[in-house]
């Protein structure tokens, strides 16, 4: 029972914790002080404070969310709402606690771009790693997500945000802050789908060879990894073949081609990337799941 607190709670509640601090940093070390065009609410947010200084952005931040949040509430689960709105207090809090904790210098632009897209990416991904959002066109995206499926998360936000980052760039009158922003934007894009799905490549080895029986009680017994028998046909000759398929993690591919050519030095092997693999010996389905 306390197992199952943990991971259901206490955990996810940790991750998207420290994953708010480091979404907040990202923002108050490298966006806010050089001036770079920041997708989403708390882009629009920098857009008020830039005409109303007293306005916090934090603040800002929730009371734009509030419609979005409403506007979410009978179209995802309870749980990922509730999460969602931890998330996006946490994050709007920790923008208004660390501004003026420390006296923010601007940087070289090009490094706050790096460094502000790789942790604002990292920051986002652990969040939807979680089943949450920050809110604003996080939960935009979350939402269309429903639709679009077929999507990354990271090129659906991309979209959304590239509108609000001109808007910003209207905002502070030059064209540099949109450019960056576009840099900083693509930057992060890359590392929350990496977050989010990089870390669960895994490998698919396709296998033609007179001797699938052998090859396959190999990978069975000795890799404890199950493969599937596929019928073919070679093109120029139309002799029938079978294809030997089998899913496995990425450290174990020496092994796989070691096992093959030993048994078959004359073996024809395809090792391609798999993008997911849900099933038994890898990653569960999740409910909500991204």
């Amino acid at each position: 029972m306390r197992r199952s607190l943990v991971g259901q709670f206490l955990m996810p509640g940790l991750v998207i914790t420290i994953a708010s601090g480091v979404y907040a940093l990202g923002f108050v070390w490298c966006y806010a002080p050089n001036h770079i065009a920041f997708g989403g609410i708390t882009g629009i947010a920098q857009i008020i404070n830039r005409y109303i200084p007293a306005a916090p952005v934090g603040i800002l931040v929730i009371v734009l969310n509030v419609p979005l949040f409403l506007l979410g509430w009978k179209l995802i689960s309870g749980r990922l709402l509730m999460s969602s709105l931890y998330a996006t207090f946490l994050s709007s809090l920790f923008i208004d606690l660390l501004t003026p904790m420390y006296d923010w210098q601007p940087m070289d632009p090009l490094l706050a771009c790096i460094f502000g897209g790789v942790l604002l990416g990292l920051g986002l991904g652990l969040v939807f790693q979680q089943g949450a959002t920050t809110g604003g066109t996080d939960l935009i995206s979350r939402l269309l997500k429903l639709k679009l499926a077929w999507l990354p998360m990271g090129k659906l936000l991309m979209g959304i945000d590239l509108a609000v980052i001109l808007l910003v760039a209207a905002a502070f009158q030059t064209l540099y802050t949109a450019l960056y922003g576009v840099v900083a934007l693509y930057i992060s894009t890359i590392v929350m789908d990496g977050v989010l799905y990089g870390m669960d490549t895994a490998k698919v080895a396709y296998i033609i060879s007179d001797k699938q029986e052998q090859i396959a009680l190999s990978i069975v017994r000795n890799l404890d990894r199950g493969a599937t028998i596929l019928h073919g046909q070679g093109v120029y000759t139309g002799t029938e073949k079978d294809v030997l398929m089998c899913a496995f993690k990425r450290r174990e591919i020496a092994a796989v081609k070691a096992a093959v050519k030993e048994i078959d030095p004359a073996a024809f092997l395809i090792v391609c990337d798999a993008h997911e693999v849900l099933g038994e010996g890898f990653r569960e389905y999740k409910k909500d799941d991204l």
